[in-house]
């Protein structure tokens, strides 16, 4: 919540503005059997700002457990990326599912 006062003609006028924080969301990759390690690696990297080593760290994760979190973002961030990830994806000819998760 944020209060501010402003002074119109002589008096004093307080007015509240309430806003709420976007939730956040978790995007989450899944393993298959046909996207390769090294692209999802290079997607991690590209679209998702992750280091190398948290870049191979997520996919290990994804292939050995089926299913990661790679990352918490607002909404809009999440679908996003996600989106630009699910569209290199398919441009590169691989199923990589992506999903947002509130």
């Amino acid at each position: 919540m944020s209060e501010e006062v402003r002074m119109e003609g002589q008096q004093a006028v307080s007015v509240t503005t309430e806003f709420e924080i976007p939730p956040e969301c978790c995007v989450v990759f899944y393993n298959d059997d046909y996207t390769t390690k090294d692209f999802v690696v290079e997607v991690l990297e590209t679209i998702f700002a992750k280091s190398k080593g948290e870049a191979v760290f997520l996919m290990e994760r994804v292939h050995s457990e089926g299913s990661a979190v790679v990352g918490v973002y607002t909404y809009d961030i999440a679908v996003t990326r996600a989106g630009l990830a699910t569209a290199k994806a398919k441009k590169a000819g691989f199923p990589l599912k992506i999903e947002v998760k509130r």
